[in-house]
C-alpha cells in the first residue's frame, strides 16, 4: 500500500478542503452544505475504491477499504436528491461516518503486519465513529451541526494525510 501513498494524502487533502468549504457556507442552514458534502463523499468513496483496487492487485487485505469506498459512493448520491431535509442529511452523514470509521479501523488492523504507524488510520476511524455518534445526538442547531461536520472533516483529513506521509516513508525505505 506504500506505493499508493499519494492517493491517501490526496484523500486527506480533499477532506481538509471540504472542511474549509463547510466553514465558509454562507447560510446557517444545513441544507446549504448538502451539495458540498455529497461531492466530498463521492470523491472520498472513489479514492477509497481506487486504493482498494490497487491494494488488491498486491495481494493485500482490500475488502474493508472497498466497503469504505462503496459506503462513501452510495452516501454521496445524496446530491442527486433535491430537497433532502436537514434531519435526513445529518442522519445520513452520521450513519456513513460510523460505518466508514468502523471499516477504516478494520482496514488498519488488517494492515498491521504490512505497515508501521497504522495507529493514525485507527485514530482517524475512531474519530469518524465518534463524530457519527455525536451527530446522532447533536442539537437541532444547524450551525452547530455544520461546524461539527467541518471540524471533523479537517481533523480526519489531517490524520489521513499523516498516515499517507507515513506510507510514503515506508515506500521510500523499501
Amino acid at each position: 500500500m506504500g506505493r499508493q501513498w499519494g492517493w491517501v494524502v490526496f484523500r486527506g487533502a480533499v477532506a481538509v478542503l471540504f472542511g474549509g468549504l463547510a466553514f465558509l457556507v454562507p447560510s446557517r442552514e444545513l441544507d446549504a452544505l448538502t451539495p458540498i458534502w455529497g461531492a466530498y463523499v463521492l470523491a472520498d468513496g472513489f479514492l477509497a475504491l481506487l486504493t482498494a483496487y490497487q491494494v488488491r492487485e498486491e495481494d493485500r487485505p482490500w475488502w474493508s477499504l472497498a466497503l469504505v469506498g462503496a459506503a462513501g459512493a452510495c452516501a454521496g448520491l445524496v446530491i442527486f436528491w433535491p430537497g433532502t431535509s436537514s434531519l435526513a442529511l445529518s442522519t445520513l452523514v452520521a450513519s456513513w461516518s460510523v460505518a466508514m470509521g468502523g471499516f477504516q479501523i478494520l482496514a488498519a488492523l488488517r494492515m498491521r503486519q504490512s505497515i508501521e504507524g497504522e495507529w493514525r488510520l485507527i485514530l482517524s476511524g475512531a474519530l469518524a465513529v465518534l463524530f457519527g455518534l455525536l451527530l446522532f445526538v447533536a442539537p437541532g442547531n444547524a450551525l452547530a451541526v455544520v461546524w461539527l461536520i467541518a471540524s471533523y472533516a479537517i481533523g480526519f483529513g489531517a490524520l489521513v494525510i499523516a498516515f499517507g506521509l507515513r506510507l510514503r516513508s515506508v515506500a521510500n525505505a523499501v
